[in-house]
């Protein structure tokens, strides 16, 4: 009975100076995961984030739910997600933007170019200037003259003040060493309808925006090279400016995330975004053939882009 005893005690202290064991990781995800859009449902980039949460699911695991919290031009959504735990169950749909324009723009709203880490990119949308197919400014060199012989006389449109498509334009004027009144509105729509009223001279859009519609003119498309779905549009650069703006984006996560949980969400972003069912949403918003970005890729380009943005928004008077 004494032997036992001692043995026992023995047998206590030892475990004693033995580590605790770890603690078991927990499964990612073992619930839904949350996918906040900081924009309306209805639009083009709603459509987009709808495709990749469906086939994120399978390989995920768990479900992927989409939630639209608008509000502030994007401000409202992506701050509940700074709010959110860092853990990976609520994500971010957002163009670049989130990093590169609104910490500039709404500077008390808490966000910061590190606020977010860019997970993997699945969208890139073109700007371009669309007038009345019966306009006489037929080229961007059109434009330029009209401008410059009528400086603050000559009205464009937009979605709204510091908007990629507002951006867009501010560098292409920058680059004309023209002057043209901004009208901003809410929607890529009204703008067209203000062009084609002949209310506004010019208006700065997404690509995507015109698609389907033989009502309006393209004048020109913001990018590298002619885009397919308007083969007939020229390009920015094209026709000797060198202003190739685009609204890209995807999904981010909160900084803090742990590596593992966005190495799992890239994994499940790629597999979607090369599935059957986002390539036919991605034809149908217009979307370039190389609208995916890993993400390595994505945060070079996201560099770039607060770097530009930077420069542009040096520019334009905020307040």
């Amino acid at each position: 009975m004494i032997t036992r005893r001692l043995l026992g005690a023995a047998a206590l202290a030892v475990a004693a100076t033995l580590p605790n064991p770890a603690p078991a990781q927990e499964a990612f995800p073992n619930r839904a995961v949350q996918v906040v859009l900081p924009y309306p449902p209805g639009n083009a980039i709603d459509l987009l984030v709808r495709a990749l949460a469906a086939q994120m699911s399978a390989p995920l695991g768990q479900s992927v739910v989409v939630v639209n919290r608008d509000g502030a031009a994007g401000v409202v959504g992506s701050v509940s997600v700074l709010r959110a735990p860092a853990d990976g169950y609520t994500v971010l749909f957002m163009p670049a933007l989130v990093a590169s324009v609104l910490p500039v723009t709404q500077p008390t709203s808490g966000l910061q170019t590190g606020s977010f880490r860019p997970v993997c990119q699945v969208f890139s949308n073109s700007m371009a200037l669309v007038v009345r197919p019966d306009s006489p400014i037929r080229t961007l060199a059109d434009l330029q003259r009209a401008a410059q012989a009528n400086p603050g006389r000559m009205t464009y449109g937009t979605l709204g003040v510091t908007s990629i498509p507002h951006l867009a334009m501010v560098q292409w004027l920058g680059a004309a060493r023209a002057e043209i009144e901004h009208v901003p509105y809410r929607a890529d729509a009204a703008v067209m309808t203000e062009v084609l009223q002949g209310r506004i001279d010019v208006g700065s859009i997404v690509l995507g925006s015109a698609a389907g519609r033989g009502d309006i003119r393209v004048l020109a498309v913001f990018d590298r090279q002619r885009h397919p779905d308007f083969p007939d549009a020229a390009t920015a650069v094209e026709q000797g400016f060198d202003v190739a703006p685009a609204s890209f984006g995807g999904l981010f996560v909160l900084a803090g995330t742990p590596e593992d949980r966005i190495a799992r969400i890239e994994a499940a972003c790629a597999s979607a975004a090369n599935s059957e069912a986002y390539r036919t949403a991605a034809r149908t918003g217009s979307q370039p053939a190389n609208y995916f970005l890993a993400r390595e890729d994505f945060a070079r380009r996201l560099a770039d882009d607060i770097a530009q943005k930077a420069e542009v928004l040096r520019g334009i008077r905020l307040n």
